[in-house]
């Protein structure tokens, strides 16, 4: 008797681009191995003086987000180290609130380098952003020269993500070696 194929629904990743005066986010769908952008955008932040309020703003907006296209995992690019010890602190703290925000709603967290993401993108860790942006085109076939760099770096937060974890592609089973994979299809082994 053949087995039944159950049709699995879309699986949602939402990828993080932190700031403070812009926060970049992108929600992709992986359905048979297949990725599709859902949305891309960013979240304003530089009208607000007070940098707690913009804390507050960044974990509404992201809780928003979630709520709004329920992704299944959350992937957010690391601060990179750079000499101004403020602007990483600031960095830190959007980053911080972001995983917070998608933590207390169960949301798992992975936290990618930004090298790590442009490997996974470009094959180069040290790809320019528009070399970023040039493969994400040709992947999501659509036009990304009138999105900010924030959002399109969350898409490729996003992508990364996808590309380090095929398994996503909707609950496809992981095994530890050749055996466990026999175990689980012993119609696959040749007598």
């Amino acid at each position: 008797m053949k087995k039944k194929q159950t049709s699995l629904p879309p699986y949602r990743i939402l990828g993080i681009d932190p700031g403070t005066n812009l926060l970049g986010y992108a929600v992709i769908e992986v359905y048979q191995k297949k990725m599709k952008l859902v949305e891309l955008g960013v979240v304003k932040l530089g009208m607000l003086d007070d940098p707690y309020k913009k804390l507050k703003k960044i974990f509404e907006r992201v809780q928003s987000i979630i709520k709004t296209h329920t992704p299944k995992e959350v992937a957010i690019e690391a601060p990179f180290f750079g000499k101004n010890v403020q602007s990483m602190l600031k960095l830190g703290r959007a980053q911080g609130v972001a995983i917070t925000a998608a933590s207390t709603l169960n949301i798992p967290v992975t936290e990618y380098a930004p090298k790590k993401i442009k490997v996974a993108i470009t094959g180069n860790g040290n790809a320019s952003k528009q070399q970023v942006e040039a493969m994400l085109t040709n992947q999501f076939k659509i036009d990304l020269s009138k999105q900010y760099l924030d959002a399109t770096d969350a898409l490729a937060t996003a992508t990364c993500h996808f590309y380090q974890n095929k398994h996503l592609s909707h609950g496809q089973k992981r095994y530890d070696g050749w055996a466990g994979y026999l175990k689980n299809n012993p119609d696959r082994k040749k007598n």
